[in-house]
């Protein structure tokens, strides 16, 4: 059976399209929490970032060419609502990620690289290109070194040179279709922080701590505090409007644990108020390699990854998906953050002190950004 390999790159409507764009967004939530439980289980004690949005576009984009068991699986396992219901969605919200200006650059790009001796059905090809903005490519992946070259030169382009050597010459064997989400965010902060850093505690555990380069500002935040959740909410906005950053901050050092075993609560919408809050967060940079087939069966996406797989809709000889790869990228300074991901498909937690809120992340704490409440990026600072 011929195999296909997916790539994906971390880094105003009707009413009927709002409510398919809110259908997505839930659908998003709960599946940034079900991908988070997976990756912490295969990354203990680490730091790690991903993209679940650009999961999602690259799956949808392969549901659109399934069928039948094959095509069910995607509504299970990676909680897309349905196939229209994802597709009037996207044609929304795409666009609106192709947002560039001086402070804020926000971009998206799917491409189809198709093997020169391999035909796709036109139907589909028209579907990729009308709805998901992909463009097509015929190569030769028989030279796997040259074409893995040119499908990273690509990334690499998009992604603001952050997502480097995501396809290894290895993988292209036998493959005959590779399908590239590249996702690429850079924005300054609304409410800036003081440009230079001090050096601070920050706690790994209730007993082990390291040193960190801790950011200040204070300003009025959207701000919110959780019962349920032991922890503490802070949405930092970037400029430009409609993106920010959300810090969930445990209440006890040691907290984050126990905050991994609600994900689903965490990503939830939360009571926020605006408050004048004196905020402390480090300085970071994440990034993170991941194959997510196994992650993906885990979610019970399967049969797309056996000779069980019916992808008629994408080609009519027999395809099935090999590999689904992630590389994702977040550098958090006192300007702003700067965030990538590629993805690939191969188929083959306050106290006060006077009138000030405290918000400081001196121990590990989740992190997402969204945009229109779909969350883009999404990962952890543990050490």
């Amino acid at each position: 059976m011929k195999t296909v390999l997916v790539l994906l790159i971390a880094l105003v409507a009707t009413a009927s399209c709002n409510l398919a764009l809110d259908k997505f967004a839930e659908g998003n939530h709960k599946f940034t929490a079900r991908l988070y439980n997976e990756i912490l289980k295969a990354n203990i004690g680490k730091n790690f970032v991903f993209s679940p949005f650009s999961v999602e576009v690259i799956l949808a984009l392969t549901r659109a060419g399934a069928k039948g068991k094959t095509a069910s699986e995607f509504s299970t396992g990676v909680d897309l609502p349905s196939e229209e219901v994802t597709e009037e969605a996207l044609k929304l919200f795409l666009p609106l990620l192709k947002s560039s200006n001086e402070n804020l650059r926000l971009t998206t790009a799917n491409k189809l690289y198709i093997n020169s001796n391999f035909s796709i059905l036109d139907s589909y090809k028209k579907l990729a290109v009308s709805t998901y903005d992909a463009a097509t490519e015929n190569v030769d992946f028989t030279k796997t070194t040259e074409t893995a070259n040119r499908i990273n030169q690509w990334v690499e382009e998009r992604t603001n040179n952050k997502i480097q050597n995501l396809v290894k010459p290895e993988s292209l064997d036998d493959v005959q279709l590779v399908l590239i989400n590249a996702l690429h965010f850079k924005g300054k902060w609304s409410n800036p922080f003081v440009p230079s850093v001090t050096k601070s505690d920050f706690y790994v555990s209730a007993t082990e701590r390291t040193t960190v380069d801790m950011m200040f500002t204070e300003d009025t935040f959207k701000y919110a505090e959780s019962a349920d959740l032991d922890a503490k909410f802070i949405e930092l906005p970037y400029e430009g409007g409609n993106v920010s950053m959300t810090v969930v901050l445990p209440n006890k050092v040691d907290g984050l644990a126990a905050l991994e075993r609600n994900l689903q609560a965490v990503f939830q919408p939360q009571n926020y108020q605006e408050l004048y809050v004196s905020v402390k967060l480090p300085t970071f940079l994440t990034e993170t390699e991941l194959n997510l087939t196994p992650l993906l069966k885990n979610l019970g996406l399967t049969t797309i990854f056996s000779e069980s797989a019916d992808l008629s809709g994408i080609a009519s000889e027999p395809l099935m998906v090999s590999e689904v790869l992630q590389k994702a990228f977040i550098n958090v300074t006192t300007t702003g953050t700067e965030a990538a991901a590629t993805t690939a498909l191969i188929s083959k937690k306050s106290a006060t002190i006077g009138s000030n809120t405290l918000f400081i992340a001196n121990h590990s704490f989740a992190y997402f950004i969204t945009y229109h409440e779909v969350i883009l990026f999404c990962g952890k600072l543990t050490t």
